[in-house]
């Protein structure tokens, strides 16, 4: 990828997960579900980015039990993921399931379609139908929260039959139903925050009986995802289908610290640069993804510093060519809802998007804004 261009995969089906082998930082390879309508063609795909050539190196697994609906991968662990996928049960009615899989050794190349082992089912049909997500815990691989109706449940998953360890319920008038979730990285990862309609909920394990903190309404319409900045406590990000992202202070969340409009359609996806938390990436349902900077609120407003930078003031730091904030990367190669976009684990410049159609296209930040950062 010398020339900073976009490498494009194609997949045969309709797909909308993705996932950074989180495990992997050294390669940058990603982990793609499919959503077949006929349930045993469903498809897993390692899709590996050979940096120096811009090739991809990809291998498929079969997903016979359904069409995948998210995925996640193990964040300790090469060869294991989580999916939620939709299949009939035996009354032959479409019902949410989760299981917990591990990838097959593969000594060498082969365009042979691999098997997949199953570990386990993760059971969530007691608490309800409306399967989300299930959330790896950031750094124990052995926890995981699944979301499902208006509850979220916390499992153990260090046997081969996962154990409820926890359940936390919303309880208000409507009958609420989850969109999504995510676990708080800070504080000893003891909160799981919660999205329903218009709301954001923060729920500490310790107490599931009840909201830690709660921002009510933070967008117009329905929320459709959110992350954490993990370099700055208490700050997160949403987007949904007013289009807007938003990013709040959970302290103070009156109101959000910062609002951007770039999309002209609902955005499904919001990822804040691990490494770099001024690079924030979005995806909509207007095909394209952006690469926005919001420098002004990240962890380094005046630029990278490096060690030997430490004696450097911060006045002197703010007088360089630092980056602004607005958009920096607007990319449209796709032709298609993009439903997944996704940082990679292993090199912070690059990045993947997914759109419906089955497009997976891999970019990076343009040289330009990646110097501005670290000189």
């Amino acid at each position: 990828m010398e020339n900073d261009n976009p490498v494009i995969y194609g997949l045969e089906f309709q797909a909308r997960a993705l996932s950074a082998q989180t495990a992997e930082t050294d390669i940058v390879r990603f982990l793609v579900g499919t959503q077949s309508l006929k349930f045993s063609n469903n498809q897993i795909h390692l899709v590996e980015l050979n940096e120096e050539t811009g090739s991809l190196k990809t291998q498929v697994f079969q997903h016979p039990v359904g069409e995948i609906w998210s995925l996640q991968a193990s964040p300790t662990e090469l060869d294991k993921f989580v999916t939620c996928y939709n299949t009939l049960n035996d009354e032959g009615i479409c019902q949410m399931k989760g299981a917990l899989w591990k990838l097959p050794n593969v000594k060498d190349d082969t365009n042979e379609i691999l098997q997949l082992d199953k570990i386990s089912d993760i059971d969530t049909t007691p608490y309800g139908n409306e399967l989300q997500i299930i959330a790896y815990h950031p750094m124990d691989a052995t926890k995981a929260v699944s979301v499902v109706d208006n509850n979220f449940v916390l499992w153990d998953l260090t046997n081969t039959c996962p154990q409820v360890v926890t359940v936390g319920t919303l309880s208000t008038k409507g009958q609420p139903r989850f969109t999504t979730g995510k676990w708080n990285p800070h504080n000893g990862c003891n909160q799981f925050v919660t999205l329903n309609e218009n709301n954001v909920r923060g729920w500490d394990f310790r107490k599931p009986s009840e909201t830690a903190w709660n921002i009510p309404a933070a967008h117009s319409q329905i929320i459709r995802d959110l992350d954490f900045n993990t370099n700055r406590q208490y700050f997160l990000s949403t987007c949904g289908d007013d289009g807007y992202m938003k990013f709040w202070d959970i302290r103070h969340p009156s109101e959000p610290v910062m609002s951007r409009m770039e999309h002209s359609h609902w955005v499904w996806n919001i990822r804040i640069n691990r490494f770099h938390d001024q690079l924030i990436l979005t995806s909509s349902s207007d095909s394209r993804v952006i690469l926005s900077s919001i420098a002004s609120i990240s962890s380094e407003p005046f630029g990278h510093v490096s060690p030997e930078d430490d004696t450097t003031s911060a006045e002197e730091n703010s007088n360089k060519d630092k980056l602004e904030d607005g958009v920096v990367g607007k990319y449209e190669e796709h032709e298609d809802s993009v439903y997944a976009v996704e940082w990679s684990s292993a090199d912070p410049w690059t990045f993947a998007s997914l759109s419906y159609d089955g497009r997976l296209v891999l970019n990076k930040v343009p040289r330009k804004y990646k110097y501005q950062i670290l000189l």
